[in-house]
Order: structure tokens, then C-alpha cells, then sequence
């Protein structure tokens, strides 16, 4: 029997996946392109009556006026535009009055041409292109079938995006080598690319051949941890001092949205998980895009709808788990608040007195969460007072004048003025 409506929730996240784990692309740690040997005989694109169904069903099921129905991959784009000109016309077919459709779509770029980003102009489609930074960076770990990097087609992609006027945003991993370049990174997508919304995504890799969240060991291509707090504090301190407002990282922004009020905006930092569920081209749903794997098939939406799915009892469990099993070395630190554990696809590590369930990244994310603490409060007050949070920025640049007015006189040999004890000349007069 199908739950009466006050059941499901209100909304929720799906990443359809209309051709499964097929990809024009090779990059090394992409987890999901070994997904392929779930369905050994498949041809891996997705029929309409399935794209139909999962359309309606998503709709129906959605109790408030805006739903999103986001594409991803595997490349979403090798199912070809007539595909989704016929996802519009669905759509527009199962519309309320007074609701509103965002289609998304993540995508390597490679084959977006100008009749591409003419229709996704037209359709208000939002674009997150996936691009590691400058070409030396970028070329490192994605490449194609043959080996060959793809830097000039991602490039390619993204000014054809500019001329369409199609909204995008930059989705870039953080692995073993870009990691070391946090402002190149940045500065690249700022001032090269003319890029407005970042979403940086570190890389835990699992070492294994399945591309399940299995086994402890990570793979060499992973970001170390530390070097994931430097990277999210180099980028912040060059961001909270000149770009608030006007460059939008999506982590610095989860991170305010918990201080000022008390939970963050996405799933990675929120207390549960679970409503985020996967959908593959055959209809199979699954509890979340990194645990496509046979023990967490929640069904197939030929049986049971998208709404019931998401519902059920078993993506409950599941989302409870991400706090049910955090171990007590995070329950009690100070920062559990934003953090929440993290991810639990990254928990490979045991706690100082020997409880598994630790984050890969805590000691970088324990790193970046004290060093912008006191830039966090500040611009939460700001929100809170109904002021923008780009106030910070003259606040800051107030406090740099009146700390470089303690040194105009301070000779080199005399105590430095900060209280380090040390010479200036040692010290803030270097």
C-alpha cells in the first residue's frame, strides 16, 4: 500500500543518472565509473517511460513549490540534447500551478557545443562543470579514454556557457596535488575563468576494486588531511578579505549558515543524512550517490514510487546511522556543531583512544574550523543584525591599519609590540 502523503517528505534530493556510470572521460578517481559491473548486460541509457516516471513521481511527491530534478553521471550529456528536450516537455506536461522546475545538470564540458548552451539558456538549466583548476592542475587526473588531458574542451565549455549566458557553477575535487596550490586554485577560477560559485570536494579515496565504501586504506590520489585545512584557509583568508558577496564558495557558506542558525546547508555537515538518494537509468534508487552498492538499494521506482522510497524505513535508518555511529572523540569536540563527523563515506580512521568511526579529514577541518572562527562570528552577527555579510570586509581591513599602527615606531632591535616575546626585527619587522 502506498503511504498517504503526510508520510513522505516534504522534499528531497535525487541525482538521476540517465546513463548510469558511462563517461567519455577516465579520471582517475572517479569511484563511480566501476559501478558499471552492477548491471553487466545494460546498455546504460535511460528509456523515456523511466525518465517520464521518474519525473512525475519526483513532482507528485513534492509538497513545496520548488522541485528540482537534477542529471548527473557517468557524463549525462552522452544521452544527447534531443533527450532532454523531451525532459522539458515532460515537465511541463506534470506542473502545478504556482510550482516552479530548476533542472540541473552535472557535466564534464566536453560536449557542450553552441546548440547545447542555447537550449540550456532557454530552459534556465544550472550547470556545475567540473574543472580541477589551471591546465597543469586540471590535466594531472582527468583525462580521456586515450590519456590526453581535457583542460582546453573544459575551457572551451565554460566560455561557451559565458556567451549563452547559462548559469553555472565550478565543481572542482581536491586531491593529492591541487591541494598544494590553494590560491592558484582560486585565483584561477576568479580571475581567469571569471567564475562566481566554487564547490570544492576533497578526494577520500577507498583503495579498491569496487568503488565501494569499503576497507581503510586510501589511495595515494587522496588529499592528505592537513593539507585540506590549508587549502580551505589559504582560499578563505584571500576570500573574507576582499570577495565576500561577490565570490561564493560553497563550504565557507555551509559553514556560517551553523553559526547562525545552528545547522549547516549541506548534507556532508548536517547532524543525519538521506535525502539525498541516487537514481540509476534503469530506476533503481539507492540511499546516496557514494553508496551505490547492492546492500543499499532502497528499490526500483517501477514498484515503488520515488516518494515512498525516500521515506521508507531503511533511508530513515540510514541517515540516522551518520550520527548513530560517530564516535565519542566527536561528540565531544567543540566543533561538532558545523561538522557532525563529515561525511561517513571518509570515516576510515580511529579516534586517539581506539574507536573507529573517525574522519579522514578531521585534523585539516579541525584546522580550518578554529582558524575562522572569530571571521565566522562576526559575519554571523552581521546576518543577524540584518546586515550583509560583506561587512567584515571593512571590520578587517579597520583592524590590519590600527595593528600596523603599533609598529610605526617600534626600532628593530626592540621587543616586538605583539607580545611574542621576540625581537621585532625577529618577528613582525622581518
Amino acid at each position: 500500500m502506498v503511504p498517504e502523503p503526510a508520510q513522505t517528505l516534504p522534499a528531497f534530493h535525487i541525482m538521476a543518472k540517465p546513463v548510469g556510470s558511462r563517461c567519455n572521460l577516465d579520471c582517475a578517481y572517479c569511484f563511480y565509473l566501476k559501478k558499471v559491473s552492477l548491471y553487466p548486460d545494460s546498455s546504460f541509457r535511460m528509456s523515456d517511460e523511466m525518465m517520464e516516471d521518474y519525473i512525475r513521481q519526483t513532482i507528485e511527491a513534492h509538497r513545496v513549490p520548488q522541485v528540482t530534478i537534477a542529471w548527473q553521471g557517468g557524463e549525462p550529456t552522452l544521452m544527447g540534447l534531443d533527450f532532454f528536450r523531451r525532459v522539458v516537455e515532460v515537465e511541463k506536461k506534470y506542473i502545478r500551478p504556482g510550482m516552479r522546475i530548476e533542472n540541473t545538470l552535472q557535466t564534464n564540458g566536453v560536449l557542450l557545443d553552441d546548440e547545447w548552451c542555447r537550449f540550456l539558456h532557454e530552459n534556465s538549466f544550472l550547470i556545475g562543470l567540473s574543472v580541477d583548476g589551471p591546465k597543469h592542475l586540471h590535466d594531472v587526473y582527468r583525462r580521456d579514454k586515450g590519456g590526453k588531458g581535457t583542460f582546453d574542451k573544459v575551457l572551451r565549455a565554460a566560455r561557451l556557457l559565458q556567451k549563452h549566458k547559462v548559469e553555472f557553477n565550478i565543481l572542482c575535487t581536491v586531491n593529492a596535488v591541487n591541494s598544494r596550490h590553494p590560491l592558484e586554485v582560486y585565483r584561477f577560477f576568479r580571475d581567469e575563468l571569471g567564475a562566481k560559485y566554487l564547490q570544492f570536494i576533497p578526494i577520500v579515496e577507498r583503495d579498491n576494486d569496487t568503488g565501494n565504501q569499503e576497507g581503510l586504506r586510501v589511495t595515494d590520489r587522496s588529499v592528505e588531511p592537513e593539507q585540506w585545512g590549508n587549502f580551505l584557509i589559504e582560499i578563505f583568508d584571500e576570500w573574507v578579505t576582499r570577495d565576500v558577496g561577490t565570490m561564493f564558495v560553497l563550504f565557507f557558506d555551509a559553514v556560517l549558515a551553523s553559526y547562525v542558525r545552528g545547522y549547516s546547508t549541506i548534507c556532508t555537515l548536517q547532524p543525519t543524512c538521506g535525502q539525498g538518494m541516487a537514481l540509476e537509468h534503469n530506476g533503481d534508487a539507492y540511499s546516496c550517490d557514494h553508496y551505490v552498492e547492492p546492500k543499499y538499494r532502497l528499490g526500483n521506482i517501477k514498484d515503488d514510487p520515488v516518494g515512498v522510497l525516500v521515506s521508507s524505513q531503511k533511508q530513515k535508518t540510514f541517515g540516522l546511522d551518520k550520527t548513530d555511529t560517530l564516535p565519542a572523540y566527536c561528540r565531544e569536540c567543540e566543533y561538532l556543531f558545523t561538522c557532525h563527523g563529515e561525511c561517513p563515506k571518509n570515516r576510515v580512521l580511529t579516534t586517539p583512544d581506539g574507536e573507529p568511526g573517525l574522519n579522514w579529514l578531521c585534523e585539516g577541518l579541525k584546522k580550518f574550523f578554529a582558524h575562522t572562527q572569530q571571521e565566522m562570528q562576526i559575519m554571523a552577527q552581521l546576518l543577524q543584525r540584518g546586515q550583509p555579510a560583506d561587512g567584515i570586509m571593512p571590520i578587517l581591513a579597520r583592524a590590519r591599519n590600527q595593528q600596523r599602527s603599533k609598529f610605526n615606531d617600534v626600532g628593530r632591535n626592540d621587543p616586538c609590540p605583539c607580545g611574542s616575546g621576540l625581537k621585532f626585527k625577529k618577528c613582525h619587522g622581518k
